[in-house]
């Protein structure tokens, strides 16, 4: 199993795959990163040897940020626009859609389950004021 950037990456699946498996790689990216390797794509990541996981492993390293220091990035840029102000801060702070999407249907992956209002009725206490002396 090959373990790069703090990640095992799947034996099963083509090299070009598996890399996808690291955060802040994408498939255009895993195919500039083989290229840059001169690696097979095809190949799948249990042939890799140790040497072609190195390749990968300082080529990774070196030219782009993955995992931590990609979430950190997102993370910072998140917190800019909170702190700045901006709508799309105001959004991301709420909770809400950032990027223009409706609210009144739909949205139920950033809004969370319904909380329905308005149904709820008042329990009154035995003697309480709604009962008259008749």
């Amino acid at each position: 199993m090959a373990r790069i950037a703090g990640v095992d990456l799947p034996n099963e699946k083509r090299i070009e795959v598996g890399l996808t498996y690291i955060f802040g790689i994408g498939p255009s990216t895993a195919r500039k990163i083989i290229g840059m390797t001169k690696l097979d794509p095809s190949k799948r990541v249990k042939t890799l040897t140790d040497e072609e996981v190195a390749r990968l492993r300082q080529v990774i390293e070196s030219q782009f940020k993955v995992e931590g220091a990609r979430r950190t990035e997102n993370a910072m840029n998140i917190k800019r626009l909170m702190e700045i102000g901006a709508y799309r801060g105001f959004r991301h702070r709420k909770g809400l859609p950032v990027r223009g999407q409706r609210t009144r249907t739909n949205a139920r992956t950033r809004k969370g389950p319904k909380k329905t209002a308005g149904a709820m009725r008042r329990t009154v206490a035995k003697g309480g004021p709604r009962t008259a002396a008749k």
